[in-house]
């Protein structure tokens, strides 16, 4: 007999007694509630953190992109070509890295990556040319890509689903905290020690992060520091037992393509804001590196509240009583219409005007970004998390790259930034166009 599915509603009325029953379930469970450990949002700060770290790494060449095209001569091409390269490793590295996660386990598969990529991070000092930055991109990119796929499995193992959106809101509000951080401390460390002195400094962070990683994280059920009440509560949502999953076996399914075309039409965007905002500000807007950031800083705390705000909204509609389905795409709905403003921030004569455009535009990102991330684990078991993460990072990661290209070309024929913005307006309704046609309702996948 066929499982019944989570969020279709039973076809046989309750009974007095079975509604009865519930309704003390349900007045247990929050007894029970009131009383849990909080011990997994230390771990959701813990992935926030490293969201944090990871982002700063990959900022601080967007943010000294005009000083590195005025020292060493790049144009607007050769600057795409760096972006190119970057992403081209972040691509094959999610096809690898999700894998790797989901086969080592979350804290040593993150561990590794975090290791490997702040030292590509601080090598990037030792370059010279653009091929020795694009060596230097090619690696941190690689490495990078682990962040996703091993924040997501946590979410999975210490979370339950009602939470989880709201969970990786959070972790994923590092995304904006690292792009409002790097500016700051970028110019700060640039300005007493060199562009060279910035990915030292930066990529160095990497290894206090690890040494909180290694003495904190475990999986629920192996920590000290986990109480029974709060365990049981973790695993309120009972996971298939999948020892392995193929990762062939994933491909096939539309609900691996829903969350994969998701991450190709929305990624690109994030990319374009992350490496050519602040290039905006100072070429369009007439800002120096050192007044770059405060600009910067207002977006990124504008995403950062659309990162939580997206999260708690679907799982506010969960605790009321919608189905997964019905939040997720809701949330999501609402973020993709209020991105559509951001068409016009090329033509803003203010730079706070463009500033809240694409604050908002931003914004709505994180908080459809976070909502897409947690439908993996919607429909998904956890064994399978990361692989499944991963095949759709390398899809975004493709999209970068394209977006990469054309932002370049665009902007070295044209000068213009109206086409990319146009591009950013429109992405998300199509995205959830796609996913809603691939996975009409969310349902759990039959992995073979």
């Amino acid at each position: 007999m066929a499982p019944a599915r989570p969020n279709s509603p039973s076809s046989i009325p309750a009974s007095p007694v079975q509604t009865g029953a519930a309704t003390a379930g349900e007045l247990a469970l929050s007894k029970v509630t009131s009383h849990l450990g909080y011990f997994r949002w230390v771990i959701c700060a813990l992935l926030l953190l490293g969201t944090t770290k990871n982002y700063m790494d990959r900022n601080v060449l967007g943010v000294l992109r005009v000083t590195l095209q005025h020292d060493l001569g790049w144009n607007e091409i050769d600057y795409g070509n760096l972006v190119i390269v970057f992403q081209a490793a972040y691509a094959l590295g999610m096809l690898v890295v999700g894998w790797l996660v989901d086969r080592l386990g979350t804290r040593l598969g993150y561990a590794l990556a975090m290791i490997f990529w702040s030292l590509a991070s601080m090598g990037t000092a030792l370059a010279s040319s653009l091929m020795g930055f694009a060596v230097s991109r090619f690696a941190l990119g690689f490495g990078e890509a682990a962040v996703f796929p091993a924040s997501i499995k946590a979410v999975a193992e210490w979370f339950p689903k009602k939470e989880r959106a709201l969970a990786t809101g959070i972790f994923n509000s590092g995304t904006n905290v690292g792009a409002m951080l790097a500016p700051v401390v970028v110019a700060w460390i640039s300005g007493r020690w060199g562009w060279r002195g910035a990915f030292v400094g930066i990529g160095s962070l990497g290894f206090v992060w690890l040494a909180f990683w290694l003495i904190i994280y475990r999986k629920p059920g192996e920590h000290p520091r986990v109480s029974q009440a709060e365990l049981d509560y973790i695993r309120s949502d009972p996971q298939d037992d999948l020892a392995k999953t193929k990762w062939v076996s994933l491909v096939p399914l539309r609900q691996t393509w829903a969350f994969a075309v998701g991450k190709f039409l929305i990624d690109p965007v994030w990319w374009f804001y992350l490496f050519w905002m602040p290039g905006f500000f100072q070429t369009k807007h007439g800002l120096s590196l050192m007044r770059v950031g405060p600009p910067l800083i207002a977006i990124y705390v504008i995403a950062d509240a659309g990162s939580v705000a997206g999260g708690w909204i679907s799982s506010f509609l969960i605790k009321r009583g919608r189905s997964i389905n019905a939040a997720r795409k809701l949330a999501m709905l609402a973020c993709a219409i209020g991105v559509t403003p951001v068409i016009y921030a090329y033509r803003a004569e203010s730079t706070w005007s463009a500033v809240l455009l694409i604050g908002l535009a931003a914004a709505c990102h994180q908080g459809f970004s976070a909502n897409l991330y947690t439908v993996t684990s919607d429909m998904f078991p956890a064994q399978a998390v990361g692989s499944v993460t991963g095949i759709g990072g390398m899809a975004g990661a493709v999209g970068g790259l394209l977006i990469a290209w054309v932002v370049g070309h665009v902007l070295q024929w044209t000068g213009s930034y109206m086409i990319p913005f146009f591009i950013a307006g429109a992405a998300y309704l199509v995205a959830l166009g796609v996913i809603h046609v691939l996975a009409p309702r969310l349902e759990p996948a039959r992995i073979t």
